[in-house]
């Protein structure tokens, strides 16, 4: 994974926690603890999350090109961007995992 893209998407996860934990403070005058630290994990899990979806995404797709409107389009990413937010947790292992055979294992030496 590029640093750039782990970045960008660490960007828009940190935008998406910042919206969740702004309703959740903004709903209550007790800082709900356990959700804030649910929200910083989701954060930091997010780039990995993501990173599976576009892939598995890539490998569906492959190269063509759909020709959609913009706002559809927009909306479908943020559906999907929320998605690999709320979810990261459970599908970030995936792409810790790939990205670990494929490039931190060991060598057989």
């Amino acid at each position: 994974m590029k640093s750039g893209y782990y970045f960008r998407q660490l960007v828009f996860g940190a935008i998406i926690g910042a919206i969740f934990i702004s309703g959740k403070v903004n709903a209550s005058p007790d800082l709900p603890v356990g959700e804030i630290s649910m929200a910083v994990i989701s954060t930091l899990l997010y780039p990995y999350a993501r990173f599976v979806y576009e892939s598995i995404v890539g490998f569906i797709m492959g190269n063509n090109l759909f020709v959609v409107p913009a706002m559809l389009m927009l909306l479908v990413k943020v559906i999907t961007m929320f998605m690999c937010w709320f979810l990261a947790i459970f599908i970030a292992p995936i792409g810790l995992g790939y990205i670990y055979w494929k490039v931190g294992r060991p060598s057989a030496n």
